[in-house]
């Protein structure tokens, strides 16, 4: 860390690290976490594998100190960029409200689809505005030698500090979240042959889950896959009932063994944060949409004034 440091908003600390061979990482990071577990201070590390492997090994013993470093695995617990900071990263600071704390965030990696990337920037995009003010400092690691070039660029857009491995972290005078974010904000691709049903009001839902049921028993989900989805809808058509200036719609479709629901309503979802704050952090109007982001395996949304349309994605699981 640097005096510079200072500059970041309030006491927050948003840092990509562009590192080029594993061992820059593990040179970066195990002291990182080092210090901070010397210091007394929570460390929660959520990098996908095989990085977790990697820093699991180097930091050996710290794992079982006086204040534990908790490991999860991203590719796990962030299969869904849309739930990442209103999950891992979010419970695990309202764990510590009142003090410092200390993570590792690696959303984004060599083979994220271009959905689940573009939903990364916005999570990047968002934590900023999340932990403004708060003394949280998140290392957000970027495989400088397989990403591309404009992930690489994007990085320096969500982040207000940068670092190379072995040199000090300097200002990003690209920062700029909110252009990043919105540049996401697009509308989503759809499918001609979607099964389609319309809902005039709170009365259709039972009908809507019902129609998603019979849908989806064709794919062969499992019972547990069918509840998942038919949850999904009952919370986007709700919200979309409720918020809405009128009926909403409900489109499912399978593509690259995913079956998408995509629910249109004409209300103006005009809070970004909506869904991705923590469950106890967030209040009744944003918790469907956090319903959804811990359900699903991929959502994205496009908030526009003449209407919100929202995309949850779940791989299909079949019974045995």
């Amino acid at each position: 860390m640097s005096a510079a440091d200072d500059d970041d908003h309030g006491s927050f600390r948003h840092i990509a690290l562009f590192y080029r061979s594993s061992q820059e990482y593990l040179d970066y990071l195990v002291p990182f976490v080092a210090d901070s577990v010397t210091a007394g201070l929570p460390v929660l590390v959520a990098v996908p594998e095989p990085n977790l492997s990697l820093l699991r090994a180097a930091i050996g013993d710290l794992a079982g100190s006086a204040e534990p470093v908790i490991l999860a695995d991203m590719s796990t617990v962030g299969r869904n960029p849309s739930h990442i900071l209103g999950g891992v990263l979010g419970s695990f600071a309202d764990q510590h409200p009142s003090g410092p704390v200390r993570m590792i965030d690696e959303p984004v990696w060599n083979g994220r689809s271009k959905a689940e990337y573009a939903a990364c920037v916005q999570h990047e995009a968002l934590l900023n505005r999340a932990f403004d003010g708060r003394d949280i400092t998140v290392q957000c690691p970027y495989d400088a030698t397989h990403l591309d070039s404009d992930s690489l660029a994007e990085a320096e857009i969500t982040h207000p500090r940068l670092c190379d491995a072995g040199r000090a972290d300097r200002t990003s005078p690209g920062f700029a979240p909110d252009s990043a974010w919105a540049r996401y904000n697009k509308p989503l691709p759809s499918s001609t042959t979607a099964a389609s049903y319309t809902l005039h009001g709170l009365t259709d839902l039972a009908g809507a889950r019902a129609f998603a049921a019979r849908y989806i028993r064709w794919f062969g989900f499992s019972p547990s896959g069918i509840a998942d989805m038919q949850l999904i809808v009952n919370e986007l058509t709700s919200n979309g009932l409720q918020h809405g200036r009128g009926p909403c719609t409900l489109l499912l479709w399978e593509a690259n063994g995913q079956l998408i629901c995509q629910v249109r309503d004409s209300g103006h979802l005009t809070d970004p944060m909506a869904g991705h704050r923590s469950i106890i952090r967030d209040g009744a109007h944003g918790r469907g949409l956090f319903v959804v982001n811990a359900t699903a395996d991929l959502v994205r949304v496009h908030a526009a004034a003449t209407g919100t349309t929202v995309q949850a994605n779940l791989r299909i699981r079949r019974s045995a």
